[in-house]
This record gives C-alpha cells, structure tokens and sequence, in this order.
C-alpha cells in the first residue's frame, strides 16, 4: 500500500510539475516580427482526403483563397476513395487532383505517392492540411515571411475551432487550445520542439520527402514525423500568428474514436522511442526526450485530471491512512487546476465554458473505458 502510495505521488508530482512549467513558460512565447521576406517562396498544400466526400468540395473552393501570388502556390487534393462524382467536380476547380488506391489506406501512404509525383525542386516548401481545414487568408504569406527570414525547416500554425456547434465541439477546440499553450508555446518559449498537431503544419519540402520516404506509421504519425525531424537537429517550431481552422468532433462517438486512436498512437510511440529517448537524454539531447518520453509518458490530461480529483477527494476521508496527509494531494490539485486555467485563451471564458464543464465527468468515464480496450 506504502509502495503504491509513492508511486501516485510520484507520477502526479512529475505531471503537476511539467503543467505547471510549461503553462508558465507558455507567457514567455515572443511572435516573431518579420518584415518585407525578400521573396516569395513556393509552396505545395497538400490535403489528404480519405472518403471525405461530405467536406472535401466545399474545403478546395476556400484553400485557394489566399493573400498570396498565386503562381507561388498550388493545391493537391489526394483522393483516396472518393466518389466518382466528387473528384470530377474537384478537378473543375484550379487545383491538381491526385487519385490513390490502397489496399490499406494511411495518410503517410497518400502522402507519399503525392510527394513522388509532384516534380522535383519545383516547390520549397510543402503545407499539410486535413480535408477539413480551412487557412486563414493570411497563412501562407505569414509563414513564408517566418521561413524565409528565420530558416526554420518545420513550423506548426496555430489550428483553431471552425465550429462550436454543441458542447462536445467546444471542449474539443478547448482541449487543442490548452494543448496549444502548453505543449507548443510553452515548448518553443523554453527552446524545445513544439509538438505537431497533424495538420496546417510547413515543412521543408525536400526534408519532407525523404522524412516521409523512411515511414510507415499507421496511425499518429504526427508524433513520429516529429521526433524525426529533431533526429536531424530540425525541431517544430509553433508559429500562433498562422491560423488554420479545424473542424471539431460534434459527435460522442466520433470522439471517442478519434481519443482512442490518438491513446493508441501515443503508447505505441512511446514503446518505440523511449530506449533512444533515454539515450538522448544521456547525450545531452533534451529536446528529443521531451517529445518521445516525458510528453508520451502521461495519461491523457482529462484523465489526469479526473484521477487527481479523485485522490484529492479520497484524501480528505483517508488521510489517517496516509503518509503525507492530504495536504499534498490539495495542493498538487490546485497546482493543477490553475495551470489549466492559465492555458485557457480569454476568449473561451464565457457561461458556455461552464455548461461545457459539466459533461467532462462523462467523457472521463468514456476515456478511462478506452484505456481497457
């Protein structure tokens, strides 16, 4: 019981104490201010679109819509398993439509087959989006200044909610927006690597092609690409002035599915990389174990947040049972609450913040669930 005791103090200290740092650090972030870039660099958006026939359409006629020289940038939709019908309207529009066939269909797999057959140094660098994003007028032009003055050769915009349509939306552009502070602003404020959300990211494109070249990741590779690029000594760096906008599960289902896969993802990565991860650390690389083991290591944070309460709470009927008393366990829970508090940009204080708290006991039941799947 003492052994099992230490261990969740110990596990919470640790979690407490890297919120709390980064949410901290995350105030530290400076923009960077850029001037006129000199040039404009050319860049290949890449959308991948898996049986996204319902978004896809409406999604292409907004990408091209942006504040920059148009002979700069082209769009390429990666059709996997589209209607018919779909793809004839697609390639009606001004972009480049590449069709795909697998057996098992994975994002690296499309992207890939795109990057193979758009030609060779015709674009510098390439941005990828998901089919359900919309860039700010404003992105390209934005990060080409960044890219261009600063040499950065993976940069992760800041994706925002396109919906709040219901309270399950809300909490997940809430959840992203938290995760922004934290894990991006705060990282790159203390000189590590941002953590990559998936999409509305700008890479090199010849880094891209040969990074991408070497997967074969399933399912998160994201987190993979990541670790990859500061293999190279090329960590992400998290640019909030660029905005993409993202669509947010409105559907119970569809978000637990979509956790599940992001849990799945994150263990297996965590397996694969925690032996070199350790190893970096011993080389002086701390940047790389922060994002393949200290990052991975946790529990997702609305169960670390659920599993803190409930201690805090047991502490106060138990604590003639415990060693420290529940002095500590109050106090890692108020340490925890305002670093989450502190990560939530102002606009999201509002009465339906509230009305959205109260269906995270539900979705904490519905992840501790997912955790014995």
């Amino acid at each position: 019981m003492i052994a099992f005791e230490l261990l969740l103090l110990a596990y919470f200290i640790y979690v407490v104490g890297y919120t709390l740092t980064f949410a901290m650090a995350g105030y530290g972030y400076k923009r960077r201010l850029n001037g006129n870039p000199g040039r404009y660099s050319n860049f290949a958006v890449l959308i991948p679109s898996y049986k996204e026939d319902s978004v896809i359409l409406e999604v292409a006629r907004q990408v091209t819509r942006q504040d920059y020289p148009q002979e700069n940038f082209q769009v390429f939709i990666i059709a996997d398993s589209l209607k018919a019908d779909t793809i004839k309207d697609l390639k009606k529009l001004p972009l480049t439509v590449i069709e795909v066939v697998f057996e098992s269909s994975t994002k690296v797999k499309s992207l890939n087959h795109a990057l193979e057959n758009i030609p060779e140094g015709r674009y510098d660098f390439a941005v990828i989006l998901d089919a359900d994003n919309v860039m700010e007028s404003t992105f390209l032009a934005k990060m080409n200044a960044l890219v261009v003055q600063h040499n950065y050769k993976a940069v992760q915009g800041q994706r925002k909610p396109k919906n709040k349509n219901n309270n399950l939306a809300f909490l997940d552009g809430l959840s992203e927006a938290i995760n922004n502070h934290i894990y991006r602003q705060g990282t790159v404020a203390l000189g590590l690597s941002s953590s990559i959300s998936g999409s509305g990211i700008v890479f090199d494109f010849k880094l891209l092609k040969e990074t991408l070249s070497k997967m074969n990741s399933v399912g998160g590779y994201d987190r993979e690409l990541e670790l990859k690029f500061i293999q190279e000594n090329f960590p992400v760096y998290y640019y909030k002035d660029a905005v993409v906008f993202d669509e947010k599960v409105s559907r119970s289902q569809s978000f637990q599915n979509q956790r599940k896969r992001w849990i799945s993802s994150q263990y297996i990565y965590l397996a694969k990389y925690f032996r070199v991860g350790c190893q970096a650390l011993l080389k002086g690389n701390f940047t790389f174990f922060n994002s393949a083991v200290l990052r991975n290591i946790q529990l997702p944070r609305l169960i670390n947040l659920g599993l803190l309460t409930l201690l805090m709470v047991l502490s106060l009927f138990l604590h003639d049972y415990l060693i420290f008393g529940r002095e500590i366990w109050i106090a890692l829970f108020l340490l925890n609450s305002f670093s989450i508090l502190i990560s939530i940009p102002k606009e999201y204080y509002s009465t339906k913040m509230l009305k959205a708290f109260f269906n995270l006991p539900g979705i904490f039941i519905n992840m501790v669930l997912l955790q014995e799947q």
